[in-house]
């Protein structure tokens, strides 16, 4: 199959999260994670409005970067699939229909493949393999071009700490370590180490118990649970799509049905969900 994660022409800006207690959705916070699933949802948005560019006069034919010829689209509406051609200008679809007379740099004949939207891998485990190999080819090699990540334990927030005990694994991998925040890290994907795929993550709630409490298997104190709805609440502001527990493994095991409920309402306040690998 072909995996198309180009943006459509009629998508000229990304959807970004600024999330306010008030469940109020704009500005920086989302912008990995947003903005990058974003992206596969606007890949095929192009299909309303699009011109198709069959029988115009030659000198009105545009010059694409890329078209995909002869494949069988299926646009994940639940439509049925058509057969077409895609042009792609940049990183943008810009046109869709019989492009057999179109001038391209590259033609890439799809007949007998399917043409689709980038796979979504809700259970991904990527976030700092990107940062070692940002091509990520195993993702990309099978068409996933987005992946949530942040199952029970987050890359962010971090403290010395829990930076100390990653510190081996990033040495041997030559990955600085200069990030604290899950704001910190979105900041670096967008701005160093440009991954292919998109990524976005919860916070991890067993991360947040290791962060202020360690791996002890007892109850948080009324200030202890105080500081880490503090954290999840800074890790929503910045770009987290909601709260994830991973209640099998340590520390994750030792938090209460209580806990994890004071903890989802914060991620709640900012519009976020919860997800769960169930004890």
């Amino acid at each position: 199959s072909v995996v198309v994660s180009c943006r459509s022409s009629m998508t000229d800006e990304v959807h970004r999260w600024d999330q306010r207690p008030s469940g109020e959705l704009h500005g920086q916070s989302a912008s990995i994670l947003l903005m990058r699933v974003s992206l596969l949802s606007a890949a095929f948005t192009f299909v309303i409005g699009l011109t198709v560019f069959v029988g115009q006069p030659q000198a009105q034919r545009p010059r694409f970067d890329v078209v995909i010829a002869n494949g069988k689209i299926v646009d994940g509406t639940g439509a049925p699939w058509f057969r077409a051609d895609l042009g792609i200008v940049g990183d943008r679809i810009t046109a869709i229909g019989v492009l057999d007379e179109a001038a391209a740099a590259l033609r890439v004949d799809a007949s007998n493949l399917i043409v689709a939207p980038g796979f979504i891998d809700l259970l991904g485990q990527s976030e700092f393999n990107v940062l070692v190999d940002g091509r990520a080819p195993s993702k990309i090699l099978q068409g996933v071009t987005t992946e949530v990540t942040g199952e029970g334990s987050s890359i962010g927030p971090v403290n010395e700490r829990l930076m100390a005990e990653a510190a081996p694994n990033a040495k041997h991998f030559g990955v600085a370590q200069d990030w604290r925040t899950l704001g910190d890290y979105f900041k670096r994907l967008e701005e160093r180490s440009h991954t292919a795929i998109n990524v976005g993550s919860f916070v991890g709630a067993g991360g947040i118990r290791n962060y202020v409490i360690g791996k002890d298997d007892r109850p948080a104190t009324a200030a202890e649970l105080e500081q880490m709805k503090r954290l999840v609440g800074e890790a929503m502001q910045q770009g987290a799509l909601g709260l994830s527990t991973s209640l099998q493994y340590v520390p994750d095991r030792f938090a209460s049905t209580n806990e994890i409920v004071e903890l989802a309402t914060v991620a709640a306040r900012y519009g976020g969900v919860y997800f769960t690998h169930q004890r």
